[in-house]
């Protein structure tokens, strides 16, 4: 009774039009407010992957003549039945035939599947002019190599035993191999793709290459735009849409704004963080499912929902003036503007639609426009009443991240944060995240910012607007003009866009910290 009646509220308020925050920043948040703290904990600056080849590289395993391979990192292409897949991601063996860079270089071959199926032995399936894609174990990956080039395949895809690549090297025992073909690993999930393509007797096709990186990532300078963009906008809103109005005016549902609906941020709060996002990225870590990748995407569409009713409700007000006192009388409703029975209604269409088509080419412009517009409500609803708050708040943070990606892997054999942020996959991606498509990529994929790279110094940012505009300082006596350009340049020269990721999607995007040593396993 308490949670329906709770619900209740909530939907009554929402449109009254109380989260609409018309005459200050203090405008409602209801449900925004509930759930911008789950978000704001799991939202922390996304590690990036190295932008070149260059991250397989581990300077440690032996090389000599026969094995001494740079790692390219493979894309691989599939078709089933003459329909083409989504390509996988691979990676060479330090032995063996290098791939062109283009795929018209190479050319499609049937996938077999040799038996038996690890390649130890000699197969009894025909494996001429083929791809052999054998799994791991049994015997190493020379001999794997070996014997599928004996019966007569043309490359040897194997499958690894974990959701991760693993560096095919030589050890100093071994003499030097004199391997013809390209011998390439996939993950495990890539692989089961591959295999499940391959159930009731379908072809299954495969072209493998390894492309370069472009010089050039025309993403960068649009996510550039939207993280400095949405910072400025959300720390400006409040004055230039909204309107300094006095903070005590009457709400559009006709009552007055509680103070309650602003989250100010305590010195305890850094404390709060830490524990409570320790938490939640061990539940996460320990308990990876579908349904928890599904509950962060819920609870990113009620933001997000929240997020286009605020933004377009301001805009429009700000627009026309007389929209503001436009209402109706609904039965337990009450008065109910007529914005938000137009704006909430629509709002909820999109974010419908974008989570049911939420794996479309274009579902990046939804989940962009839903991010920047929650990320604008956030910011304000949760202040920073002064330095000292928001120097634990940031440092903490800071301290978060760097143990969670750096040091965990040490306790937890895995980077926590980073198996966390790569989801299932199965699942959905996870969608905290502003995300750009790499047209000019032959990996194609995303550029990706994380929410927290944009909220956590953003509250800083807003804050010094609020300190100038309360003390009387203008753009060139105050803070503000400062703190955006150095939050524009630190994101020119910081590592999420001067390195940005390469891989075809989210999921694969995040890689797990590599090795210190690789060594020739079954």
């Amino acid at each position: 009774m308490h949670a329906a009646s709770s619900w209740k509220l909530y939907a009554r308020k929402l449109l009254a039009g109380k989260s609409m925050a018309f005459s200050s920043a203090r405008r409602g948040c209801g449900l925004a407010a509930l759930i911008v703290p789950v978000l704001l904990l799991l939202a922390c600056r996304v590690p990036t992957a190295a932008a070149a080849d260059s991250e397989f590289e581990d300077g440690v395993s032996p090389k000599f003549p026969g094995c001494d391979n740079p790692f390219q990192k493979v894309k691989v292409m599939y078709w089933v039945d003459g329909a083409e897949m989504n390509s996988l991601t691979g990676i060479t063996a330090r032995f063996g035939e290098m791939l062109p860079v283009t795929a018209s270089d190479t050319q499609k071959r049937k996938a077999v599947v040799p038996a038996p199926k690890t390649s130890c032995a000699k197969s009894s399936a025909q494996l001429a002019n083929s791809i052999a894609v054998a799994e791991r174990g049994e015997c190493t990956f020379l001999e794997k190599a070996k014997t599928a080039e004996t019966g007569g395949a043309a490359a040897l895809l194997l499958i690894n035993d974990e959701n991760d690549l693993q560096k095919m090297v030589c050890t100093q025992n071994d003499t030097a191999p004199d391997i013809a073909i390209p011998v390439v690993m996939v993950s495990q999930s890539a692989g089961r793709k591959i295999l499940s393509g391959m159930e009731g007797g379908a072809k299954v096709d495969i072209l493998m290459y390894a492309p370069e990186k472009p010089t050039f990532d025309g993403a960068i300078p649009f996510l550039w735009l939207m993280a400095v963009g949405t910072t400025a906008c959300a720390s400006v809103w409040t004055f230039v849409v909204v309107g300094d109005e006095d903070k005590n005016a009457p709400s559009l549902g006709g009552g007055e704004v509680p103070e309650d609906e602003i989250v100010e941020l305590k010195t305890k709060t850094a404390l709060v963080f830490i524990v409570t996002a320790s938490l939640v990225l061990l539940f996460l870590f320990f308990f990876k499912s579908i349904w928890s990748a599904w509950l962060l995407v819920v609870l990113f569409c009620l933001g997000g929902l929240q997020g286009l009713h605020y933004v377009a409700s301001t805009l429009i007000v700000r627009v026309c003036e007389r929209c503001r006192e436009a209402k109706v009388n609904l039965p337990a409703l009450g008065n109910v503007t007529v914005i938000t029975l137009i704006i909430l209604p629509l709002a909820l269409i999109f974010v419908v639609v974008w989570a049911v088509h939420q794996n479309s080419p274009f579902a990046w412009v939804g989940q962009d426009l839903m991010g920047i517009c929650m990320m604008i409500l956030v910011l304000q609803v949760v202040h920073l009443p002064n330095i000292k708050v928001a120097s634990a708040l940031l440092v903490s943070a800071f301290l978060y991240d760097i143990f969670w990606v750096f040091i965990s892997p040490f306790i937890f054999k895995k980077s926590v944060m980073i198996t966390v942020a790569r989801g299932s996959d199965d699942g959905p991606s996870l969608p905290m995240v502003l995300k750009m498509p790499k047209e000019f990529d032959t990996w194609n994929g995303y550029d990706m910012i994380g929410f927290g790279d944009i909220l956590f110094p953003g509250l800083l940012v807003a804050f010094s607007f609020r300190y100038d505009r309360s003390h009387g300082k203008d753009l060139t006596d105050g803070y503000f003009l400062c703190l955006m350009i150095g939050y524009a340049f630190e994101w020119t020269t910081s590592s999420p866009l001067s390195s940005p990721f390469n891989t075809r999607s989210y999921r694969y995007a995040r890689r797990e910290k590599r090795r210190a040593k690789s060594t020739l396993e079954c």
